[in-house]
C-alpha cells in the first residue's frame, strides 16, 4: 500500500474531542478571527473556514445564537445567514473560480450533523476532476491549499 505523507493531518488525528461547540467560537473577540479562521461577521451570523475541509475553501455559515434548527431562527438571523452565503459564494467565485458547489445543511445527528445543536450551512466548492480514484482506492482526500492560504484569499 502506498502512503501519502500529510503531517498537517496529525493535529486532527490526535485532537482530543471537545464537548465545546465549535460554532460558539463566533462569540469570541474580533482579535481572534484570524486564529479561528473567521472570514466575515454580520449582525447575527458569521462565516468560518472548516478546519477539516471536504474540499478547498469549505466554509460554514452559522448564527451566533446556539440554535438547533432553521425554524427556530428569527427572520433577521435567516436573512443574515443568506447574505453571508451569497457574499461567501461570490468571494469564492472571484478568487478560486470553482465549477460548482455543494451547499447544504445537516440537521440532526442522524443526518450527519457533527454539531447537531448549532445549525450551520456548508459551502463546498467543486471543480471538474476534484473527485478521483484517491478516496475510493486509498480512502484519501487531497486538499491542495492550506487553511492559511485560503483564509488570505477569501479574507482579502
Amino acid at each position: 500500500m502506498d502512503k501519502i505523507w500529510a503531517p498537517w493531518r496529525k493535529k486532527y488525528i490526535t485532537l482530543k474531542k471537545s464537548k465545546r461547540c465549535i460554532f460558539c467560537i463566533g462569540k469570541e473577540k474580533l482579535a481572534s478571527d484570524r486564529r479561528n479562521y473567521i472570514l466575515k461577521r454580520n449582525k447575527s451570523a458569521f462565516s468560518i473556514l472548516n478546519r477539516y475541509p471536504y474540499n478547498n475553501a469549505h466554509v460554514m455559515i452559522a448564527p451566533y445564537r446556539h440554535i438547533k434548527s432553521l425554524e427556530l431562527l428569527k427572520k433577521d438571523e435567516l436573512l443574515d445567514l443568506m447574505d453571508l452565503l451569497n457574499h461567501t459564494k461570490k468571494k469564492i467565485d472571484k478568487r478560486l473560480k470553482p465549477s460548482g458547489y455543494n451547499i447544504g445543511l445537516n440537521i440532526g445527528k442522524i443526518a450527519g450533523a457533527g454539531f447537531p445543536g448549532h445549525v450551520h450551512i456548508h459551502i463546498v466548492p467543486r471543480w471538474v476532476g476534484d473527485t478521483n480514484f484517491m478516496p475510493v482506492v486509498s480512502d484519501v482526500k487531497i486538499v491542495s491549499y492550506s487553511l492559511d492560504e485560503i483564509y488570505n484569499l477569501l479574507k482579502g
